[in-house]
C-alpha cells in the first residue's frame, strides 16, 4: 500500500476538500493511502473520518512561505515514505512541490481548482503568479486540473494537464430528490408556495453572498414569497448575518452553519443561487445538477459547468436585479429530466466518482 501525501490547508466542508474526500471514499485503499498536511491548528469537518479510514493528519503551523516550505520538506523527510506529494493550494502549490522535491520524492502532483486569484489586480499579485508558476511548471512532473480554465489558469501552455473533474456520488443526489423534496418546508414549516433559495459555499468575499442578500431583499419588495438558506461558514459569517438584521430579513433568510446533509438540503431546494465572483468548477453545481435542483449562477463562472439539464443560467453581476429576478423565473418552469437521464448525461461526461477514482489510481499508477 503507498501513501499518498495531500498538501490542502484544512480539510473542511468546501469544494475541492468535498472533492477530495468523495474520492478517498471510493479509493482502494489496500494499494494507495491518504495522508493530510494542515497549516491550521483547530480540528476540521472531514478529521474523524479521515483517521477513521486510516489516514494521518500532519499540522504545520507558519505563516511565512519560506519557514513553511522547510518545515514541511522536514516533515516529507521524517515520515516516508510517500509515493506521492498532491499539492492543493494554487500558487502556494510553488512551495509545497519545492519542499517535496527537496525531500527526495519523486512524484509531485499540483491540482488547480481555481480559475482566478484576490491578488492578481495588483503588481506584487501578478509577480508572485509569474514566479509561481515558473516554480510548478519546473518542480511538479504531474499537472491536474479540475477543468479546461483551472488547467489554463495555473497551467498555461502547458500540453501535460489531466483533467479530474469535480465528480460526486451521483446515485446518492439523483435519487433523493423525490424523497426528500419537502425536506427544508417541514424543517422550517413553510408553505407549499414558498420558493426556496439555497446558497451553498465557504463565507468568504469571493462567494459574495451579499449580493444574495440584496437580491433576496429585492424579491420581497416585488411581492416574491420566498425563504433563503445559506449553507456554510467562514470569516464572513457575523458581517453577513448583523446586515440581515439589519435588513429586518431574518424571517425569510436562515444560516444553516456547515451541514453534512448537502442531498437532502438540496433535494428541498427549488433554486440554488451563486452569484461568485470567480469559481473553479465548484463540486455543489454538478450535486446541484444531478439532484434536478436549477442553479442561477454569476456569468463570472466558466460555462463548462453547465452539463446542459437545463438546470443553469447564468447573469452578470453587473445585470440590474430585474434581470436575475426574470432568469429566476424562467427556470423555474424549465421541465426537468427525470432523474435516470441526469444519472446518465453526467456519467457520460465523466462526473461519476467511480469513473474519476479509477482515473486518479491510473495517475499514481504512473511511478
Amino acid at each position: 500500500m503507498k501513501r499518498i501525501l495531500h498538501i490542502v490547508g484544512g480539510m473542511n466542508r468546501a469544494g475541492a476538500e468535498t472533492m477530495l474526500m468523495n474520492l478517498y471514499r471510493k479509493l482502494d485503499r489496500s494499494k494507495y493511502q491518504f495522508d493530510f498536511v494542515y497549516f491550521v491548528d483547530s480540528k476540521c469537518d472531514y478529521d474523524d473520518e479521515i483517521l477513521v479510514m486510516g489516514g494521518r493528519i500532519y499540522r504545520i503551523s507558519s505563516t511565512n512561505p519560506i519557514s513553511r516550505t522547510v518545515k514541511l520538506s522536514r516533515l516529507i523527510t521524517q515520515n516516508k515514505p510517500f509515493h506521492a506529494v498532491h499539492c492543493h493550494m494554487l500558487f502556494s502549490n510553488a512551495f509545497h512541490v519545492l519542499a517535496a522535491y527537496f525531500a527526495g520524492i519523486d512524484m509531485r502532483i499540483s491540482h488547480s481548482h481555481n480559475t482566478s486569484d484576490v491578488n492578481s489586480k495588483t503588481f506584487h499579485g501578478k509577480l508572485y503568479q509569474k514566479l509561481s508558476k515558473s516554480i510548478i511548471r519546473k518542480f511538479s512532473n504531474q499537472f491536474i486540473a479540475c477543468g479546461k480554465a483551472a488547467g489554463d489558469f495555473l497551467f498555461p501552455n502547458n500540453d501535460k494537464v489531466e483533467y479530474l473533474l469535480n465528480a460526486i456520488d451521483i446515485e446518492a443526489f439523483s435519487n433523493n430528490r423525490i424523497a426528500n423534496r419537502q425536506f427544508l418546508k417541514k424543517e422550517f414549516n413553510l408553505d407549499d408556495d414558498t420558493i426556496v433559495i439555497t446558497q451553498i459555499g465557504r463565507m468568504s468575499p469571493v462567494k459574495n453572498h451579499e449580493f444574495t442578500l440584496k437580491f433576496t431583499e429585492y424579491l420581497i419588495q416585488n411581492g416574491y414569497k420566498l425563504f433563503v438558506v445559506i449553507v456554510g461558514d467562514g470569516p464572513l459569517k457575523n458581517k453577513l448575518q448583523e446586515l440581515v438584521t439589519g435588513k429586518k430579513l431574518g424571517n425569510v433568510i436562515k444560516f444553516l452553519g456547515t451541514r453534512s446533509d448537502i442531498p437532502n438540503i438540496l433535494a428541498g431546494t427549488d433554486l440554488m443561487i451563486m452569484p461568485s465572483f470567480h469559481e473553479g468548477f465548484p463540486v455543489v453545481l454538478v450535486e446541484a445538477q444531478a439532484a434536478g435542483v436549477p442553479s442561477l449562477i454569476s456569468n463570472n463562472i466558466s460555462p463548462e459547468v453547465d452539463m446542459r439539464l437545463n438546470l443553469v443560467d447564468f447573469a452578470g453581476l453587473e445585470d440590474d436585479l430585474s434581470v436575475w429576478k426574470l432568469k429566476l423565473q424562467d427556470i423555474l418552469k424549465q421541465k426537468l429530466l427525470d432523474s435516470a437521464n441526469r444519472l446518465k448525461v453526467l456519467t457520460n461526461k465523466g462526473f461519476n466518482i467511480n469513473k474519476s477514482v479509477k482515473k486518479l489510481e491510473s495517475i499514481y499508477g504512473k511511478f
